[in-house]
């Protein structure tokens, strides 16, 4: 009944009540989204207005649709406008850049706390970069952080090394144990794509290690321990690192083994050995010579008793030729001749 009720009275109605009507029903529809939209997004919006953060209603139904966390970005633009930082609306940061970042997976409240800490150091850092650098993996806070607060490496690293010394040896063969201490800052410059930590520690080692080795006497890098660091930070260790080097600071220095004179002994006792080996073998050739000339005089031996059996097989092969008797009678006559 109530439908043919309403459909009788809507037949009742003049042209220009059933527009009333119309406009009724979009006023209300229209109040019940605004209000919707109100109480979703007032709040946010009320706070972006009062900070001159600039977010409007629309922006905020996009980040809604495209399921960005809205009250992030605004607390982030908030911050930003309150830190007088990425004022420019067209390339500071805006909504638009702070979505997609977001979007890109990046951390967008680290990157505005980045920005505002290098504007209060007076370090050179926008937006663009702080959200390269933050996309890289790099913690671009700590970044940041570590420009203005120097942060000090071992060397070598306990944690990353069994190691706790580093070992060299000068000319005259003693060695040397050092522990460093490398202080460095961050160069923002060269944070993408710079070599880290490890890279540092290494080449901090082994310039330590030739500078060691360059000199005469143990007693020299002890006297002055100075030079090292002053060597090592001649040769641009930093170069292509996310790092600069502000100082290098020898913490701990030992005398170690003297491997010179152990390395001398050991070749003594290895010449000694091969000496020994050669006189042995030596030897060995004399006695096998000796052998040698044994076994020969036993052959020549041995021929002797040879040809002597021949003889007998001659003077038998001569009586029966006659040519003995002959001889012999002719040797009978010289000899009663003598």
């Amino acid at each position: 009944m109530l439908p043919l009720v309403r459909s009788h009275v809507l037949a009742e109605l003049t042209p220009q009540q059933m527009a009333l009507v119309g406009v009724i029903v979009v006023g209300v529809i229209f109040f019940l989204v605004f209000m919707a939209v109100v109480l979703n997004f007032g709040g946010l919006w009320i706070r972006a207005y009062t900070s001159n953060a600039r977010v409007s209603f629309f922006e905020l139904i996009g980040m809604k649709l495209r399921q960005v966390n809205a009250s992030m970005i605004v607390d982030a633009k908030v911050m930003a406008m309150q830190a007088g930082v990425g004022t420019d609306p067209e390339t500071g940061i805006t909504t638009k850049r702070l979505e997609a970042h977001y979007l890109a997976g990046g951390d967008v409240p680290r990157v505005i706390n980045a920005i505002i800490a290098a504007q209060r150091a007076d370090i050179d850092l926008d937006f663009d970069r702080a959200a390269a650098i933050d996309l890289a993996g790099r913690d671009v806070l700590d970044a940041v952080r570590t420009s203005v607060y120097p942060k000090v490496i071992d060397c070598p690293d306990p944690e990353k090394s069994p190691k706790t010394t580093l070992s060299a040896v000068a000319r005259n063969g003693v060695e040397l144990k050092i522990r460093a201490r490398v202080t460095v800052r961050t160069n923002l410059a060269q944070l993408i794509g710079g070599a880290t930590e490890e890279t540092i520690i290494a080449r901090v080692g082994e310039g330590i290690i030739t500078s060691i080795g360059s000199a005469e006497d143990h007693l020299q890098v002890m006297e002055n321990p100075d030079r090292i660091s002053k060597a090592v930070l001649q040769r641009g260790l930093d170069a292509h690192t996310a790092f600069e080097i502000v100082s290098i600071d020898i913490a701990d220095i030992d005398v170690g083994e003297n491997i010179g004179a152990r390395l001398q002994a050991d070749q003594a006792e290895a010449d000694t050995r091969k000496a020994q080996a050669l006189a042995e073998q030596r030897r060995a050739n004399a006695i096998a010579l000796e052998q040698e000339m044994r076994a020969k005089v036993a052959e020549n031996r041995a021929a002797v008793y040879l040809a002597q059996a021949e003889v007998p097989k001659a003077m038998a092969d001569a009586f029966r030729q006659g040519n003995l008797e002959r001889s012999g009678v002719n040797g009978a006559g010289l000899a009663s001749s003598r």
